[in-house]
């Protein structure tokens, strides 16, 4: 556990800008304290979040932001497919409260673990729910608190999402074979957030760095 959370500890303290930036933008949309509190610990997963917030409206548009969230959230879906081979030693019951707690930063650390040790439910949740109440905490303040932040673009909170991922990407770095299918998915991303906008531009993204990666990958041996 103590090892989960060591690892996750850097990605703690990138994602509590971003959680009191989400949080004071909630405030601005019409939500409540208690409704960010209970969006962050429920859906928690903060690229849906952010892009649930540029939809919001009132009256909100429930079918169209509950579309956007299941859209961007659909790569989670590839992330478990790669993440459950490595999860041998959890028990089942474990495995599937284990994907509530699988966001971009804990499946990150998670698949450089298992590329170099065993992955095992200790370090797992150590660093998942660490992860979580992290994000539930600083996004409340963030609506607690959000008219003393201010303008985010001011202090540069608006860039911290960004950095994160940066970072994130930066750790699984290996040259021409990550230099395609991220810069395919930057390119791709880029053009749809500019022509269809959100959350098209996630979904799309996601796809062709999916398939770059996988046009790119190298045989393996018979």
């Amino acid at each position: 556990m103590t090892a989960g959370v060591r690892d996750i500890a850097p990605a703690l303290v990138a994602a509590v800008p971003i959680g009191f930036l989400y949080g004071a933008l909630a405030t601005l949309k019409g939500l409540s304290p208690v409704e960010v509190m209970l969006t962050s610990s429920l859906v928690y997963a903060g690229g849906a979040q952010f892009s649930a917030l540029e939809l919001w409206k009132q009256p909100a548009p429930v079918l169209l932001l509950t579309f956007s969230v299941l859209l961007i959230n659909l790569r989670h879906v590839l992330m478990g497919m790669s993440l459950v081979r490595k999860m041998q030693l959890f028990p089942q019951r474990l495995r599937a409260l284990g994907f509530f707690f699988m966001v971009d930063e804990t499946w990150a650390f998670s698949e450089r673990r298992a590329a170099g040790a065993v992955l095992r439910p200790s370090y797992y949740f150590g660093m998942g729910l660490v992860f979580w109440l992290n994000w539930v905490l600083c996004s409340t303040l963030g609506a607690l608190g959000g008219s003393l932040l201010g303008d985010p673009k001011r202090i540069g909170a608006d860039f911290a999402f960004t950095a994160l991922f940066i970072g994130l990407i930066a750790g699984f770095w290996k040259g021409r074979a990550t230099a395609i299918p991220v810069v395919g998915a930057a390119v791709a991303s880029a053009a749809l957030y500019v022509l269809c906008g959100p959350p098209w531009h996630i979904a799309g993204g996601a796809c062709v760095g999916i398939v770059a990666a996988y046009l790119t990958a190298p045989e393996e041996s018979a």
